[in-house]
């Protein structure tokens, strides 16, 4: 492996302790395709152990001012949230799993209490929260698994922006990051739980 190689394999992110996995995604400003790799703690540094690989971000690319509806991705570094979802059976990963049902949602709309939160309500009915909120289950292949990105999670605010997921590339997206299926999954079986693990959204 030549010098560049290994330089390019072992990084420093400031932001970061505590957690031994991370991920990171990269681009220029307004680009709406990005670079994602994986990463393991090596010392007070990173070593890349998958990628990089091409991702898809939000239609308006990276933003560090998020606002619902914007079609941008936020950047900072975020924790993966606690479960991974997916209209398909569980592919395998390490995290809590919870494949969709019929009225699964997640809470779009900022004037809702819940906003910017998983619901589920019963099936065929019509929940009280309004907005873009998604019906999970019926949005395929985006979401035929997903893990959820911490955005605007605590505490959250009202149109800050929601629905942050890792999920299925179909080209650009609405600011979610989206990899082809087989690198998803690939990725999501790989985090554990017990590494903390997160995620860096930054324009290069």
């Amino acid at each position: 492996m030549s010098v560049a190689a290994i330089l390019a394999a072992v990084a420093c992110f400031p932001g970061t302790q505590g957690s031994t996995q991370l991920v990171t995604v990269q681009a220029p400003l307004h680009a709406t395709t990005a670079t994602l790799s994986a990463w393991v703690r090596s010392g007070s540094c990173w070593r890349r152990v998958a990628g990089p690989w091409q991702a898809r971000l939000g239609r308006s690319g990276l933003s560090a001012h998020k606002r619902e509806g914007d079609g941008a991705t936020p950047t900072g570094t975020y924790r993966l949230g606690g479960t991974v979802y997916g209209i398909a059976a569980n592919p395998g990963v390490r995290f809590r799993y919870h494949r969709l049902t019929c009225g699964d949602w997640w809470d779009e709309d900022p004037g809702s209490p819940t906003y910017n939160t998983f619901r589920h309500v019963a099936c065929g009915t019509t929940p009280a929260f309004g907005g873009g909120s998604e019906a999970l289950w019926r949005i395929s292949p985006q979401y035929r698994y997903f893990a959820v990105v911490d955005y605007n999670a605590g505490p959250v605010v009202p149109g800050r922006g929601s629905a942050i997921f890792l999920h299925v590339a179909v080209g650009a997206t609405a600011g979610c990051v989206s990899l082809p299926e087989r690198r998803l999954v690939q990725l999501l079986r790989w985090l554990r739980p017990a590494a903390d693990p997160l995620i860096r959204l930054g324009i290069t």
